[in-house]
């Protein structure tokens, strides 16, 4: 993962960094073509004010010609010499080594060759400038750009690092009472004040959450204690009644079968709205308090208690816990997960089979006897076992998933040796 920030500094790096590289080139091109039109205009004059001078010399000839040679011998690569017609002026650049420099290196000449009549003969001239340091003035001014590139781009990233961890602030700290913010606290967040739009606008779209979250969590809390009441009362009442009608005198015994049916489907209904109305208080936080439990008396009496159940089916039990094992959550919602996961394993086993459990230092593991695997893309989903042959509600796995979650502990579920295995990965589970 990275920061919003970083990735657009990184954008605005490689963008500078292109921008760099090609100024180079267009320093180049650009004070190249600035310094030959330079020395040009200098070329120029130069044969301008020799052309005057030749001309105004030409009246004697012997001084003239003297004139020539000397500046032949000044300037052997710039010579005047006769021609047979005059030709418009040209300019060219040539490399080669210079013999006045004292270096073999190749040096760049701008020239200009121009023409003029003196004393009715047509002459050439060449005048010649060295242009090399052209090459220096573009490295010199490509380093300082690069100084000065590389200082500005220091400073940009201290400021934006400065002025970021400033701007942003009200977005961590936002973030961070978010984190730490809980529902069940059934209050608004005091989120920080900032004179930025889109920082303004965010608290009003999380206050606007919130609220609309408090008002659902009431009413969901709301309906889960009604339903307690509301559901269950007519359910006892209709249960009496079919307890009453099942003792009245002169009752067939197909009459007796259908109160019976009825009765047996009435108590799933009971116990399937409990679990609803227990799922719902999960859901709504409303299991706060966490306390030490100690694993192995919580299991030892529940089996205890699911004696009938277990010789019923004739099932063995093996109980392997060495120890003492305490683990911190809430005391209901542990027994209940324990319940559910002893229930869970004895209805589904066959009778005559075997159920095993294993309690150590932060791992409970509950396992029966099977014929093949279980599909675990639905195992641990809401009436996702619950069928017609069974007694079961579909709902003891989903509450042992919600149970863990509630309290950030794993549960798992694996086939092998003939066994389904279900387990508890407790956090913070100890030996005394």
């Amino acid at each position: 993962m990275k920061k919003l920030l970083d990735k657009n500094l990184k954008a605005f790096l490689i963008y500078s960094l292109v921008v760099f590289l090609a100024s180079v080139p267009a320093y180049f091109l650009i004070v190249d073509f600035i310094w030959r039109t330079e020395l040009h205009e200098h070329n120029e004059i130069v044969a301008l004010r020799a052309k005057e001078n030749f001309q105004r010399l030409s009246s004697d000839t012997a001084v003239f010609r003297r004139s020539i040679e000397a500046w032949n011998r000044i300037q052997p690569e710039a010579a005047i010499v006769p021609v047979n017609a005059m030709n418009e002026d040209s300019v060219y650049t040539i490399y080669r080594y210079n013999s006045f420099a004292g270096h073999e290196e190749l040096d760049r000449f701008h020239g200009l060759i121009s023409y003029f009549t003196a004393g009715n003969q047509a002459y050439r001239m060449t005048i010649e400038t060295n242009i090399e340091e052209s090459y220096e003035t573009i490295a010199a001014i490509t380093t300082v750009t690069a100084v000065f590139f590389l200082l500005l781009l220091g400073g940009f990233l201290l400021l934006n690092k400065t002025l970021s961890r400033k701007l942003w602030a009200p977005f961590h700290e936002t973030v961070g009472k978010l984190e730490a913010y809980d529902l069940k606290s059934q209050s608004q967040i005091p989120l920080p004040q900032t004179d930025i739009i889109e920082f303004e606008s965010l608290h009003a779209g999380i206050r606007k959450l919130i609220s609309g979250n408090i008002a659902a969590f009431r009413e969901q809390k709301e309906f889960t204690e009604n339903a307690s009441h509301e559901l269950q009362t007519p359910l006892a009442i209709v249960q009496s009644k079919l307890d009453l009608f099942l003792q009245t005198e002169g009752l067939t015994e197909e009459q007796s079968a259908i109160i019976e049916a009825a009765n047996h489907s009435l108590s799933r209904v009971s116990r399937i709205n409990r679990n609803l109305v227990l799922l719902a208080k999960i859901d709504n936080g409303q299991f706060t308090s966490e306390e030490t439990v100690e694993l192995t008396g919580v299991v030892k009496e529940l089996t205890g208690d699911m004696e009938d159940f277990l010789t019923e089916k004739n099932i063995r039990l093996a109980l392997d816990a060495p120890g003492a094992y305490t683990v911190t959550g809430n005391a209901v919602l542990v027994e209940i997960l324990l319940t559910n996961l002893l229930m869970n394993a004895i209805r589904h086993s066959a009778v005559g089979g075997e159920l095993r459990i294993v309690i150590n230092s932060g791992l409970v593991s509950v396992a029966n006897s099977g014929a093949s695997p279980l599909p675990e893309d639905k195992l641990f989903k809401r009436f996702s076992s619950a069928a017609a042959h069974t007694t079961g509600t579909g709902l003891g796995l989903a509450i042992v998933r919600q149970i863990c979650q509630l309290h950030r502990w794993q549960v798992g579920y694996g086939f092998r040796d003939g066994m389904h295995h279900f387990t508890v990965g407790f956090t913070g589970g100890k030996e005394e």
